[in-house]
Order: structure tokens, then C-alpha cells, then sequence
């Protein structure tokens, strides 16, 4: 089962193909039996080259930005009809539309089920649910209470004056610069 962290860097990823009007937005999820390579595969496509280099980038930046994740590797970027970025729990591939319906991802992994973004928001929530329902438990358990053998010594506030003899220093913090008028001698 992918981990909490896979399905919100999945999620961010696909909120930013939306972002950048990327086309056919499919999530696969990949059958372990029969691929050990990764979990997801997200797959979607762009309208030309440049757009599918701009929704790549997005998911880069996106992902760089708000997980501090970086890509295994990215493959095709130059060319960009057919870039795959590599993030171990998941694939990106973002497909010209040509390119797309030539190689048919989805019909090679006909054992993989297709997700939608709603599917993988409820397993993302039931995760988080699973989570806090494990620390409330963990948080329900009696503590052991530590007994220390020496108390701890009071602290107290005093008031600090200045000694009656003190030599008290004043600043001035925007000294007036004066200057001093010019003797005039005759002579």
C-alpha cells in the first residue's frame, strides 16, 4: 500500500498538471504482483512540445517547493514529446498527443486500475484518519511519572539598582554637531 506521503506527492503532482491545462489526466495504479518498478503511473498529455516542457516544469518546481523532492531522473525533456520523470513511488509521463496514442500506456497495463484525483483524495484521508486515530491511542495510554529524589531550588526575581556611587554613563543617541565660530585676529 503506498505510503501518505506517495498520495499527497501524487495529488501535488496532478494539481499541477491542472494548473498548466495539461489534457487526459489518468492515475494507474500498478498491480505490485506484477510491477515492482512503482506504485503509480500518472499520465497526461499537452497540446505541443512547449506546453508539456511548461507542465513538467510545474510538477519539478511544485514538488521541489512544497516537499523538498526532487525526481530520479527526467528523460525527454529536450525533445518533449514524451517526458518521463522518475520519483521512485510514482512515473510522470506527459505525452504529446500522438506520441500518447501510438505507445498506449494504459492498454499495455491493462492489470492496472485507473484512479481518479477523488480516489486518491479519499485514500490520502482515510490515511491521515488511520494516523490520528493510531496517535490518539498512543495518547490514551497511561504515562509513567518520573519521581525525582532532589526537589528543585525556588528562583527569585530581584530588581537591580545601581549602587549610590555609581558612575552612571549617558548616551545621547543623535548627538547636534555644533561648530565652533572662527577666531579673527587682526593683525
Amino acid at each position: 500500500m503506498p505510503s501518505t506521503e506517495t498520495n499527497q506527492l501524487l495529488a501535488a503532482a496532478v494539481a499541477a498538471c491542472e494548473d498548466k491545462k495539461a489534457e487526459d489526466i489518468r492515475i494507474l495504479a500498478l498491480d505490485p504482483a506484477e510491477s515492482g518498478l512503482t506504485d503509480y503511473f500518472l499520465i497526461c498529455n499537452g497540446t505541443n512540445e512547449r506546453q508539456n516542457v511548461a507542465i513538467t516544469d510545474e510538477i519539478e518546481i511544485r514538488l521541489k517547493r512544497d516537499f523538498g523532492v526532487y525526481p530520479n531522473s527526467v528523460e525527454g525533456r529536450r525533445q518533449g514529446e514524451w517526458v518521463l520523470m522518475d520519483y521512485v513511488d510514482f512515473i510522470v509521463h506527459v505525452f504529446s498527443a500522438e506520441k500518447r496514442a501510438f505507445y498506449g500506456l494504459e492498454r499495455l497495463r491493462k492489470s492496472a486500475t485507473s484512479l481518479s484525483i477523488d480516489d486518491v483524495h479519499a485514500e490520502l484521508k482515510a490515511q491521515i484518519a488511520g494516523s490520528r486515530k493510531k496517535s490518539a491511542d498512543a495518547a490514551a495510554k497511561p504515562k509513567k511519572t518520573v519521581v525525582t529524589k532532589k526537589p528543585m531550588k525556588k528562583t527569585v526575581a530581584r530588581k537591580i539598582t545601581p549602587a549610590k556611587n555609581a558612575k552612571v554613563k549617558t548616551v545621547v543617541k543623535n548627538p547636534v554637531k555644533t561648530t565652533k565660530p572662527k577666531r579673527v585676529t587682526k593683525g
